[in-house]
């Protein structure tokens, strides 16, 4: 008998080989199977919580974001009030102005800001970061963060004589008798915008962010490693004010703000009750004219509640707008992805 079964095996050898190779070959493609689904899904649930983790440090920031320019506005305020040099009417509106387009300037120029410090400090706390040295320190994050006072300072005294002088050769020449409908008061608006969204040789980035590389540079100990690393956040955010992106959400911002100035005077530019003609529709912007002497101050009584820590619909339009959040997202998305990952 058993020899008879060995007969068998040694006739169909070459059978019970392949037969063999292929149950072993289909054994070890199993499990090496099993073990590659195991890493494909270990590497997944990975690059889901570090993606989590990254969207919730995101947002943490943003609202981080929003507290910071709602901290900055009563001294935004304060600084342009205490700039005037009178009491004017004129000088009212050019306040008004100023107001618009600095609040515009300060919510854009701190997304950038810190949603770069975001990014790298992100990085810092990352799992698995290849260096110890931190992209941004504490010290770092102190004095580039500080920079911002100079859209309170200078650059907002070199944009309140830019608006001054937009204002002047606009209106300068006008009696504050002379009556304007909303349709030419928009007009005044929008020759005084180009002269100091276009007109100017600089763009409105220059009165954002101060030459401090210079100025570090100049120190008579010589540049330290904070302040290369200063230098190099700050060369960042040049390069993120002067790209495309950054002019097209300022001018969406400063649209935004504009319009809703308009809407706002709107209101007092509404015919009187029973009025009739045709020329009186309440759509129309030339329905009612008012005198400048009027027109002045009803601009300006809104500084106090644009400049105000409760957050007034405008600057709500600005925090909330879907395009400072999509700007906001790309540049946190640029500097909270490692280097490597870029090349």
């Amino acid at each position: 008998m058993f020899s008879s079964v060995w007969n068998f095996i040694k006739r169909h050898k070459r059978k019970f080989i392949f037969t063999g190779a292929v149950v072993g070959g289909v054994y070890f493609l199993g499990k090496y199977a099993q073990k590659k689904i195991r890493d494909i899904q270990e590497k997944e649930a990975t690059e889901y919580i570090a993606q989590a983790r990254r969207q919730f440090h995101f947002e943490s920031n943003q609202r981080t974001c929003n507290m910071t320019v709602l901290s900055m506005l009563p001294p935004l305020k304060e600084a342009i009030i205490s700039q005037l040099n009178s009491e004017s009417l004129t000088a009212l509106l050019k306040t008004k102005l100023d107001i618009k387009h600095v609040t515009c300037m300060l919510v854009v120029l701190l997304r950038v800001q810190l949603n770069i410090i975001g990014g790298y400090l992100y990085l810092d706390n990352s799992v698995g970061k290849n260096t110890m040295t931190p992209l941004a320190p504490p010290d770092v994050q102190q004095q580039y963060l500080s920079s911002i006072q100079h859209l309170l300072g200078d650059g907002l005294t070199e944009l309140m004589t830019l608006v001054k002088k937009a204002v002047l050769n606009s209106l300068g020449g006008m009696s504050l008798k002379q009556s304007l409908s909303l349709l030419e008061v928009e007009q005044q608006l929008s020759w005084i915008r180009a002269e100091v969204e276009a007109g100017s040789e600089r763009p409105l980035s220059w009165y954002m962010l101060a030459d401090d590389e210079n100025a570090l540079a100049d120190q008579a100990c010589g540049l330290t490693e904070q302040d290369t690393l200063t230098i190099r956040l700050l060369n960042e955010t040049r390069d993120m004010l002067d790209s495309p992106d950054f002019t097209t959400v300022l001018n969406a911002c400063l649209n935004r703000g504009f319009s809703r100035l308009l809407d706002n005077l709107a209101e007092f530019f509404r015919p009187p009750l029973g009025d009739a003609s045709p020329s009186s529709a309440p759509d129309s912007l030339s329905a009612v004219s008012l005198p400048l002497a009027k027109i002045i101050p009803i601009v300006n009584g809104q500084i106090n509640t644009i400049c105000s820590e409760t957050p007034s619909h405008f600057v709500q339009d600005l925090l909330m707008n879907d395009q400072v959040k999509e700007f906001a997202a790309n540049v946190y998305e640029t500097f909270s992805t490692p280097q490597e990952l870029q090349k």
